[in-house]
C-alpha cells in the first residue's frame, strides 16, 4: 500500500503532519507533502488512515497494492 496527497486539494491545514510526522511533512508553502515513497507497513497504515480521515480537503489518498 502506498499514501499520497493530491497537491492540487491540499490547503495546508496540517492535520496530516500532526497526525503522523513520520509520513508526513510539508512544502514551502506549507501543505502537506509525504515523506519518502510513501510506502506503508503495517505499522504506519493505522496512522496513514487516521490522517486520511482526518483531512478536511479529502487531499490523502490510499492505494492498494496491485
Amino acid at each position: 500500500m502506498k499514501v499520497t496527497i493530491d497537491a492540487d486539494i491540499c490547503q495546508g491545514q496540517g492535520r496530516c503532519f500532526s497526525i503522523a510526522p513520520n509520513l508526513f511533512g510539508f512544502d514551502e508553502l506549507g501543505n502537506g507533502v509525504v515523506i519518502g515513497d510513501g510506502i506503508l507497513t503495517n505499522e504506519t497504515l493505522d496512522q496513514a488512515r487516521l490522517a486520511q480521515s482526518n483531512c478536511p480537503e479529502h487531499a490523502i489518498f490510499i492505494e492498494e497494492d496491485r
